[in-house]
């Protein structure tokens, strides 16, 4: 090659480089800095033999996976190529003193319109495990998502033996139909939006699914080597059941928080939450292949969920063919047995194993004392039909969601900026109830008005103030579980159970000693749920159902987190690039 030629291509294969992976730079002693570029574009991609276009990351579904260590810094710009406004959230990330980046649409940003871009700026405090991003805003985040992986320290070994291979498993649901038109009808008509028609693996409906074969995920091992698989549910609306034939998982961490290892052959995991498990293939060649499937749980109504199945593919590396990579395809085949899809009693026996390390490298500093207790309802409910119109949800009515019969309505401001400048009249009150206003048998026979009421309320609560919270599910139009996310914290489960929480009876035997500590807890089907946890982050932080029909219907809420008195307490000002409204 001419010398002349040789200096632009070098050049050429550099601006690639910095494309295809984030730039790093030197930080504090804590870690590095490293920069991601996300551009938002929309790209044609065909599922199920069809083709629509969708909203991406760089072009990719899913999305691009982000790897950090504790304590590193993250710098991610965001620039919106597509026609829609557009907001980022990094679930499940503390977000410790950088409230300004947990991303949420109309509660800490205003979203990125198009055209612009912003830049999402936030350290890793104290957390390792895999979390996920997504779209924060409407119904986006169907295509929107992708893995943050959070390794340890440089030099800090897993509490569990090192994997051969870390591979990541995302679940999906898969719609042909546009999804922002999908849930804009519903809204309209008052109904429940259309479901799903697959559900994916890494972006993959799989063999089960219509003129899927091809798009199959498959998972390749070798015949005695452990995989960590980093299990991520980013599907819209269902809670997933999963397993692999012939193939026990080592459950070792939930939502970025390393638990007491358990085996199980089958797995339960909400929207919203993240499982790491082991896999250890096994030490011989078995001669077959293995289908590893996801299905729904759900209690509801038929047609309320996609009651479809999504298989994957385990395949062995046969060391005695050469090369030993080559697969036969003609080898028997076996499939797991997943639990049935409304098996409440396996939701419950697989959850209460989720314990805490709780040992002196990685403690579960409960709150022992409590400051403020609440006590939160949480289901379906109707708002009138407008006039001269047809609705099509309950008796004529439209559908809806509360928490404490309080249906959440978006602000048309962010409420920390309103927060933050002092600006808050006519964005949001601060009256939301610590309890039902209107008591009543939450699990039984429901109450003759089902009618919301709506509001855009948040509930005050000074710097590390000590917070109880049950969530009590209800009745309404039937019992379901409500998968609950909290951002800005994780909070420990310290009890559940089913019927009306009664505080006399339940609270004593809440568990203060190694409860599993998460950012997003399923509240059981016609049961309830209790957690605690530090308020010690300054902001405006959503709590809602991450099931995103529910989200979209009002169940949804917000905490004020006061400043604290000292100089290190109080959230600092907001970054220049801040999106407007």
């Amino acid at each position: 090659m001419p010398a002349s030629m040789a200096l632009p291509s070098l050049i050429m294969l550099s601006c690639i480089a910095l494309l295809q992976f984030p730039a790093m730079t030197e930080s504090q002693q804590t870690g590095i800095t490293r920069h991601y570029q996300f551009d938002i574009h929309m790209k044609n991609v065909t599922r199920l033999c069809e083709t629509k276009s969708i909203v991406t990351v760089n072009g990719q579904f899913p999305g691009p996976k982000i790897e950090a260590r504790e304590g590193d810094r993250l710098v991610i710009r965001v620039v919106n190529h597509v026609p829609y406004n557009l907001s980022l959230h990094w679930h499940g990330v503390r977000q410790l003193f950088s409230a300004w980046a947990d991303g949420p649409a109309y509660i800490t940003q205003c979203p990125i319109q198009s055209g612009h871009s912003y830049v999402y700026n936030f350290t890793i405090v104290g957390q390792r495990g895999t979390l996920r991003w997504h779209a924060h805003i409407s119904w986006l985040r169907a295509t929107v998502y992708g893995p943050l992986v959070i390794l340890p320290k440089i030099g800090v070994p897993y509490p569990f033996a090192k994997p051969y291979k870390e591979v990541p498993l995302i679940f999906g649901q898969w719609f042909k139909a546009d999804t922002e038109t999908v849930i804009s009808q519903a809204l309209q008509i008052g109904a429940g939006p259309n479901v799903s028609d697959a559900h994916t693996i890494n972006g993959l409906p799989g063999p089960l699914y219509n003129c899927s074969a091809k798009d199959t995920f498959k998972l390749k091992v070798k015949p005695g080597k452990t995989y960590l698989l980093r299990i991520i549910n980013a599907a819209l609306n269902d809670e997933l059941f999963f397993s692999i034939a012939n193939h026990s998982l080592t459950v070792v961490d939930v939502d970025a928080v390393y638990v007491k290892p358990f085996t199980t052959e089958t797995l339960l995991i909400t929207p919203g939450q993240t499982t790491n498990v082991l896999l250890t293939a096994h030490a011989e060649y078995p001669g077959a292949i293995f289908f590893m499937k996801a299905r729904p749980y759900s209690t509801g109504r038929p047609g309320t969920y996609d009651n479809t199945t999504v298989a994957g593919i385990l395949e062995y590396e046969n060391p005695y063919s050469f090369p030993p990579s080559n697969f036969n395809k003609n080898l028997p085949l076996f499939e797991p047995m997943l639990p049935s899809m409304n098996e409440t009693s396996f939701a419950t026996n697989y959850t209460d194993k989720l314990k805490s390390l709780a040992n002196a490298q990685y403690p579960a500093n409960v709150p022992q004392t409590i400051d403020r207790h609440f006590f939160f309802t949480v289901g379906l409910g109707a708002k009138p039909c407008p006039k001269n119109k047809t609705c099509q949800g309950p008796n004529g009515t439209m559908f809806s969601a509360s928490v404490n019969n309080v249906s959440f309505v978006l602000p048309k401001t962010a409420l920390l900026q309103s927060h933050y400048t002092g600006k808050s009249n006519g964005v949001y009150t601060s009256d939301f109830p610590i309890m039902p206003l209107i008591q009543f048998n939450y699990t039984g026979i429901p109450p003759n008005n089902t009618f919301v009421t709506t509001g855009t309320k948040v509930s005050v609560i000074p710097f590390n103030t000590s917070v109880e919270l049950v969530l009590q599910g209800t009745s309404i139009f039937g019992v379901e579980s409500h998968p609950f996310h909290l951002h800005g914290f994780n909070f420990f489960v310290v009890g559940r159970g089913f019927g009306n929480y009664n505080p006399d009876k339940d609270s004593s035997g809440f568990n203060l000693v190694d409860p599993v500590e998460r950012n997003t807890v399923g509240v059981p089907a016609g049961g309830w749920v209790a957690i605690r946890f530090l308020a010690d982050n300054p902001g405006v932080w959503f709590m809602h159902c991450h099931l995103e029909a529910h989200t979209s219907w009002g169940l949804k809420m917000a905490w004020l987190v006061l400043d604290g008195s000292l100089p290190n307490q109080k959230l600092p000002p907001p970054p220049s690039d801040l999106p407007k409204c």
